[in-house]
């Protein structure tokens, strides 16, 4: 926090604590390495020191620790990342080797359904989007066989030359409805993605940038220093300027947010549960 403000919070009595990058980066240490340089946060995704693994208690952490960053004011630009060579994972194998039905973890008991998916879900997305206001830089570090969309919604996504992107839910027999879909839909227009819906493909690195979902695509060893070449040249900017860029940029996704984000995630467990129940 720039130090004017501090004094101005001292003669006016104080203010209510903020999260503390000491506090929340030991907090959120099972799931993410965080570093902090000259107002640059380094946020990067892993499991026991690998590729994160996707799971219900990482599901819950993510839309967590996105709320503590953005309401730390001493964070001014964000980097996100994952480890190693790829982005999320869902067990030991490569995306590529897995089969689409591996991807989806076991389902909470009907009763704790508000909160480990649907509330989860949507927290995800949300206070991403809402709850950081901070320019934000997503280095894509690989394929993954879901949740690409929070690196997709950064301001400026790069990704490595073996990235792929892909929302599996329909061929597992679910509607695509917790976040990706709507991504897509926003990026590459209502026909296209309705492809990407139904098939599944991935969308390797290369298409992805004559797409326009991501802006650069890098070797994986130039990806982070790019990443942060782009945040100290932000930096570089006053501190209103960059904020209220950020907020210009993200503007577009909150309105897809608002408007779409409940009603993708209602469909997607109305049809879960109405499968399980009556086919």
């Amino acid at each position: 926090m720039p130090k004017d403000l501090d004094d101005w919070h001292a003669a006016v009595g104080g203010y209510v604590t903020r999260p503390r990058f000491e506090e929340y980066s030991k907090k959120y240490a099972d799931y993410f390495v965080m570093t902090r340089e000259d107002g640059i946060l380094e946020l990067r995704m892993h499991t026991d020191g690998g590729p994160a693994q996707f799971g219900f208690a990482t599901h819950n952490a993510w839309g967590q620790a996105w709320q503590e960053i953005g309401n730390d004011p001493d964070n001014e630009v964000l980097i996100l990342t994952g480890t190693g060579d790829q982005w999320i994972a869902t067990d030991g194998r490569k995306p590529a080797d897995r089969d689409l039905k591996d991807i989806v973890p076991v389902a909470p008991p009907p009763s704790f359904s508000y909160e480990h998916t649907y509330y989860d879900a949507t927290k995800l997305l949300e206070n991403m989007v809402f709850g950081i206001d901070i320019p934000t830089i997503a280095a894509i570090n690989g394929p993954s066989p879901a949740h690409t969309e929070f690196g997709l919604l950064c301001d400026i996504t790069l990704a490595a030359e073996h990235t792929t992107i892909l929302d599996p839910h329909f061929p597992t027999g679910v509607a695509p409805g917790d976040g990706l879909q709507l991504t897509l839909q926003e990026a590459l227009g209502t026909k296209r993605a309705a492809y990407y819906l139904y098939t599944a493909t991935p969308i390797d690195a290369r298409t992805a940038l004559e797409l326009g979902l991501v802006n650069e695509v890098l070797p994986l060893d130039g990806l982070l220093p790019r990443a942060r070449e782009i945040a100290e040249a932000i930096m570089r900017q006053p501190r209103t300027a960059r904020r209220f860029t950020h907020a210009i940029a993200q503007r577009p996704w909150k309105r897809r947010l608002v408007q779409d984000l409940g009603f993708g995630l209602a469909h997607e467990m109305f049809g879960a549960a109405a499968d399980h129940r009556f086919g």
